[in-house]
Formats: structure tokens, sequence, C-alpha cells
């Protein structure tokens, strides 16, 4: 069947993605929201830098979409715009402060989950600069309701041949307001692992704001630190093509070493991939590893609540 008119068909079955705006101290918040009737957990995902919540709901290739095929398997996913972009970038000055993020981030699902059914659990997933703010929550008291994380596209460091195109991107950029060419190459991976039209693509862009700093200063800061204090299972996940990051095995075991209190880590070099695992054509395969892992975090926390109920009748 023809790419388009499997998409087309796709789109015909694929369950509804809605728009919602939330507000915190009276300044709105948006994210995209897909649901399963009677959602077994809720999935927070994070988008990264340049991009919005548009990076989880792949344009015009529903197949792709996170979202969507959280749904169809019984979750509920909230893809939401970081603070600073989407309906709240121009409010972005707001929330340069670390602390500021992290409490207007946990304030915001408070208030998406207000507009699901139930109050299932939740699991927070991340993108590349998503990251920082997934693993602040995941460290913070909070996090320890949480059912898991997934961090995926990040790293520790850079590849040198990265570091080079961020560092001409921001002079192009400055002298003539725009990208030099070549830096799609390097932050998305090959392109022969994204269909045509969705590598040609415009509509997940968006600026950044300026608290965004280099993705460096905040790995290099705090990454280890934060990591150390999650205390719930992780995945982390990279692309077997990341142009962005250190990739390989070592990379891998360096990461997921430094969850030294998480109850299990795993590590997830996903085949055909590049830095962006949501939008290329293995999108789906990520997602349903993705999706695999949350439902082994559900199966854990009914197992441990099953467990803490018996102990007590037995008491």
């Amino acid at each position: 069947m023809p790419d388009r008119l499997q998409a087309a068909c796709d789109a015909v079955h694929s369950p509804s993605v809605h728009t919602k705006t939330v507000r915190v101290d009276d300044f709105p918040l948006s994210a995209r929201v897909c649901s399963a009737s009677e959602p077994r957990a809720v999935i927070l995902a994070l988008h990264g830098g340049g991009t919005t919540s548009l990076y989880f709901d792949c344009p015009g290739r529903p197949e792709l979409s996170l979202l969507r095929t959280g749904a169809q398997l019984g979750y509920a996913v909230v893809a939401m715009d970081r603070p600073g972009y989407g309906i709240s970038a121009a409010y972005a000055d707001r929330y340069r402060d670390p602390l500021s993020r992290l409490e207007t981030t946990y304030a915001a699902l408070e208030r998406f989950l207000d507009q699901l059914p139930g109050r299932p659990a939740v699991f927070v997933a991340a993108h590349s600069a998503g990251c920082e703010i997934a693993m602040r929550m995941a460290a913070d008291e909070r996090g320890r309701r949480l059912l898991g994380l997934e961090i995926a596209g990040t790293g520790l460091r850079h590849q040198p041949d990265t570091i080079r195109a961020l560092e001409a991107a921001g002079v192009t950029r400055q002298r003539v307001g725009r990208r030099p060419a070549g830096t799609r190459e390097t932050l998305w991976g090959p392109a022969e692992l994204y269909a045509d039209d969705v590598w040609n693509t415009r509509y997940i862009a968006s600026d950044s704001p300026a608290y965004e700093s280099p993705a460096r200063v905040w790995v290099e800061r705090d990454f280890a630190r934060l990591a150390a204090e999650v205390r719930i299972p992780v995945q982390f996940s990279l692309g077997d093509h990341e142009r962005v990051w250190e990739s390989g095995s070592a990379a891998l075991t360096e990461i997921t070493g430094l969850f030294t209190a998480a109850p299990r880590v795993r590590a997830n070099e996903q085949a055909g991939c590049g830095h962006n695992l949501s939008l290329g054509l293995a999108a789906r395969s990520y997602h349903l590893r993705l999706l695999a892992f949350v439902e082994e975090c559900v199966v854990q926390s009914e197992r441990n609540r099953t467990h803490t109920v018996d102990r007590g009748e037995a008491a």
C-alpha cells in the first residue's frame, strides 16, 4: 500500500488529538492530549528544544504519533508545551529559574489531569532539552509518586561535529537570522531515517526561549546530581544513529550508571533512529518499546499496591 494511502487509512482509525489550555498563576500553558476512554496511566511527554508538543504527533503521519499510539494501547498522553513554548512563549521570561519551571510544570500537570477520567498514575517521558525538567521532576520528592521516567536523545557530552555546528549556527543566526546549511543533518541524523515529508516540514519548529542555555550547561552542572536522586524506574534511549550526543554502548552504560538509587535502569539503543526518535521512520518501534516499559511500570505499581494491602490485612 502506498505511504499516502496507508497514512489516510491510519488517520481514519486514529484517536483524536485535542489541544488543551490550563492556567497556572493566571498564565496559560498548552498541551496536546490524546486519551483512551479509561486510561491505565498518563504519560506526560516533554519535547526538546526548538520544537513544541507537535514533536509527539508527527504531522501527516499518525502511525508515528506517540499521542495516538499511546491512546490506542490504553493510555492517556499529555504532550505539554514546556514553559516558554506554545501558548506560554510570550511569557518565557517568567520561567528563567529552574525552580519556576519545575513548579509550573507540576502545577500544569495537575490541571491537565483534572480534565481526564479518573486519577491514573503518571509516567514522564522526555526528549533532548526536555530531559532537564523531567530529571528535576523525578529527583524531586514528588517524583517518588511517578510510575517511571524515560529520557531520550540526551547525554553527557556532545559529539565534536555537533559542537562545531551549534557554534556556527549561533554565529550565522546573529548575522543572517537563519541556521547554516548542514545543521539539520547534524541535529537530526541521516536524512534517510525520516520520511521525505517529515524531513522537509517546518511545522514542528519553534523558537527556543532565551532562558534555554546550551544543553551542556545544565548537563555538566546538574545531570549526575539529579540522576543520583531519582528513585523510580528509568529507561534511557539513544538512536543508533545519534549525532548530537556521544552514543554507543559505553555512553549508555555511563549514563545508566548514574542512576544509583533507581530500583531499575534500562539502556535502549534504538535501531534505525537518529536524534529525533519520535519523528523517524522507526518512531513507532521506539514508541512501542517506550510503552512496553510504561506497562511494566504500571504492572509493578499494581503489584506493589496489592502487596501493601495484603500485608496490612495480615497485620
